[in-house]
């Protein structure tokens, strides 16, 4: 399913000389200052506001938890990975001499298709996902947003959730898995490296340590498919819509975080909580990497409807 390694051996050479490890270093330093500089400014400053206008949320554990708990928070939580797409903008113009689309593919456009099919595949296997773990947990609750708010609120949330996870795919699966990839031929390197930072962010402090190794352990596996959709259509699109499907499952209609279920229809027993054992941990990662083994089928299987392929526009744009 895997073995031609054409579309990406198109879209890693697409690197210019420019494309070397020191100045990746430099250039990902850029995207982490940006990163962090937007994300504070956004953060802070949108709690900075809410307490002076009297809108913030009582909350335990203080004012800047209270107001990311919000759903104002969460909106604005998510507008501050812009600060990505700011910082690779940066890199990629100054650092490395080339445009911010030629991390998208050889045709330095995003391939529709494989976004459509990546959007399905994840959607139809996340909702296996759910039914899995409400067998496991069946404690599930309606929401606290009407409907009427919750279709208010929808585009909005689309539209900052694709913010979110394209500005990852563009720095995890393009950037740094591209660059690596100029510079490296193992894929030990380029494609393991970018797969482990991306799961390490996911850890929370919240959650106890068999929780936070089975969610590690599912982000682990959905970073290997997102790795292998890009391998194998030399293309960023695919893994754009199944990164999308993924995150707008948890926060439109299942949450299962405490924290970001202002937007959900339905909350299920959040991860955060104390009364998960070892053996829930040991069946929610196994459920987690089994769904993410079935849509790499979806996605890879040469029988699938959803099979993704190289986009005709990136081989034409080399050729």
């Amino acid at each position: 399913m895997i073995s031609d390694p054409t579309a990406f051996e198109r879209y890693r050479n697409t690197a210019t000389e420019k494309t070397n490890l020191p100045r990746l270093i430099i250039g990902t330093a850029i995207v982490v200052l940006f990163w962090v500089a937007i994300t504070l400014v956004v953060v802070l400053g949108g709690t900075y506001l809410a307490i002076i206008w009297h809108v913030l949320p009582g909350d335990p554990r203080g004012p800047l938890q209270g107001f990311l708990a919000s759903p104002i928070g969460i909106l604005t939580a998510l507008t501050s990975f812009a600060g990505i797409w700011l910082g690779l903008w940066l890199a990629m113009r100054f650092v490395h001499g080339e445009p911010l689309t030629a991390l998208l593919g050889p045709s330095r456009r995003v391939s529709w298709p494989g976004f459509v099919k990546g959007l399905i595949a994840v959607l139809i296997t996340s909702a296996l996902s759910e039914v899995l773990l409400y067998c496991l947990q069946p404690e599930i609750a309606r929401g606290a947003i009407s409907l009427s708010t919750w279709l208010l609120f929808l585009i909005p949330i689309v539209a900052l959730a694709l913010l979110q996870t394209s500005s990852e795919e563009m720095l995890f699966r393009g950037y740094l898995m591209r660059g690596l990839a100029r510079r490296f031929e193992s894929p030990y390197v380029w494609a393991l490296l970018p797969a482990l930072l991306f799961t390490s962010l996911h850890w929370s402090p919240d959650s106890s340590l068999a929780i936070n190794a089975c969610v590690l352990a599912s982000i682990a596996a959905f970073a290997l498919l997102l790795t292998l959709v890009v391998y194998v259509t030399g293309n960023l699109g695919a893994a754009f819509g199944a990164h999308l499907g993924n995150n707008l499952t948890g926060f439109l209609l299942i949450s299962h975080q405490q924290s970001y279920n202002s937007f959900a229809l339905f909350n299920a027993k959040p991860l955060e909580g104390p009364d998960w054992t070892t053996t829930d941990a040991v069946i929610i990662a196994a459920i987690g990497i089994i769904c993410t083994l079935l849509t790499i089928l979806l996605l890879l299987h040469p029988r699938s409807p959803l099979k993704v392929t190289t986009d005709l526009r990136d081989t034409a744009r080399v050729n």
